[in-house]
């Protein structure tokens, strides 16, 4: 009895019932995916799906060679668009950081009432595509930089003030309790406890929020909201691909100056 008790017993990772219901998911799954694609390309004209390759080519032969005269007339489009980003980020920095406050556990006034609001408005802002803000603002106060700015200032809300709160929650409660003990009032705790903690996360987070802006900024005008997204959609129209080309390789460069401007802020800062 005791030789059988010593035999070696197969061992395997799950039960028999959990791999049947691993492989039952991922059935599901697949069928899910078969019934969605089925959904979505219901109404594709396949033909034109086939002859996207000529037609890509096409189009990108109309684009060479660019018209580099057209440059000087990008200028200041392309000031608008940085403007744009600049102001949009500064405003939403300021919207945010309130919000921020009272959205994180340890600086809000009230956890049952104030912080859920704070938290609807983040994550209002950040449902919201930048592009839609701008199609609304343009509607209700007319075609022009200021929907842009007011547009990219309210996506930024919740972009910075999901990070600042989770920036805030993380500063380290000694030092804190440290000026508590002082008999520090709140706004001293505020000012002299949390404040110095979160200010190189504030301006880091900043700094990446504006290098996104001046990507969103940039095709914000195909909506009216201004910049050089205006001159993309002008030279769209009128199929003028040599210009197109342009604007993209100016957006491209742009894009990548920002990159690299963020990228040094924030290792200063940091």
């Amino acid at each position: 009895m005791s030789d059988i008790s010593m035999l070696p017993v197969d061992w395997c990772l799950r039960s028999r019932a959990k791999r049947i219901a691993i492989w039952m998911g991922w059935l599901a799954l697949v069928a899910l995916f078969v019934w969605c694609w089925q959904i979505m390309t219901e109404t594709t004209i396949w033909a034109f799906v086939w002859d996207a390759p000529r037609q890509a080519q096409d189009v990108g032969g109309r684009m060479l060679p660019p018209e580099w005269g057209y440059l000087p007339e990008l200028m200041q489009p392309l000031w608008d668009t940085l403007n744009i980003a600049t102001l949009g980020t500064i405003g939403g920095v300021i919207m945010a950081v309130p919000v921020a406050l009272l959205a994180a556990r340890n600086t809000t006034p009230s956890a049952t009432f104030l912080r859920p609001i704070a938290l609807f408005i983040i994550v209002a802002s950040r449902s919201i595509n930048s592009l839609i803000w701008a199609l609304l603002l343009v509607t209700i106060i007319g075609p022009g930089l200021l929907a842009g700015i007011i547009a990219i200032a309210l996506r930024s809300i919740g972009f910075i003030g999901k990070l600042f709160y989770e920036a805030i929650e993380e500063t380290d409660p000694k030092q804190i309790e440290a000026i508590q003990a002082t008999g520090a009032g709140p706004a001293q705790v505020l000012t002299y406890g949390v404040v110095p903690q979160v200010m190189p996360a504030l301006w880091g987070i900043s700094v990446f929020r504006w290098d996104i802006n001046i990507r969103e900024s940039a095709i914000l005008g195909l909506v009216g909201a201004g910049g050089i997204g205006l001159k993309l959609n002008a030279s769209m129209a009128i199929l003028a691909w040599d210009q197109v080309a342009v604007i993209l390789l100016l957006i491209l460069a742009t894009v990548v100056v920002s990159e690299w401007v963020s990228a040094v802020i924030r290792r200063t800062i940091i």
